[in-house]
């Protein structure tokens, strides 16, 4: 037994799971998952009243980072899974957001983490969750799975 296992035995899995890119885009999804939760706090407690969608989806996806966030660290079917389906979830949510923020603008008099494709977070919303996808995918082919 090494030190390392010895002294953090239930940590050692979650080590080999997440390394390289995969640290990077956990690292990514929770700074998401803090500003959104952040940022729809808040709008909720201020402003509510000026923008309750905008602010609700905001909510929403504070939400979704920290599920999918959580997913991505976990192991296991189940766990694999959540992270599928909030990430699945989460490009959705950005591109029907985003289409809907530019030809019914009123809906959003304020921005939300998904409005105008993340116009507001440097497009990161748009392009996370396909990197993600991209990464379990190529998990699942080094383990094997389909």
């Amino acid at each position: 037994m090494t030190p390392s296992t010895s002294l953090h035995p239930a940590s050692a899995p979650a080590r080999e799971r997440i390394t390289g890119i995969g640290r990077v885009l956990v690292t990514i999804y929770g700074i998401l998952a803090l500003a959104a939760t952040g940022r729809s706090f808040v709008q909720i407690v201020s402003k509510f009243s000026e923008a309750p969608l905008a602010y609700l989806l905001s909510a929403l996806s504070a939400v979704v980072y920290i599920v999918a966030t959580v997913a991505l660290v976990k192991r296991g079917s189940a766990w694999r899974t959540v992270a599928w389906a909030t990430i699945t979830f989460e490009l959705i949510g950005v591109l029907v957001v985003g289409v809907l923020s530019l030809i019914e603008p009123q809906w959003f008099p304020h921005d939300t983490v998904w409005s105008v494709f993340g116009r507001g977070y440097l497009f990161i919303p748009l392009v996370l969750p396909i990197l993600g996808m991209i990464w379990l995918r190529s998990q699942s082919s080094t383990r094997g799975d389909s």
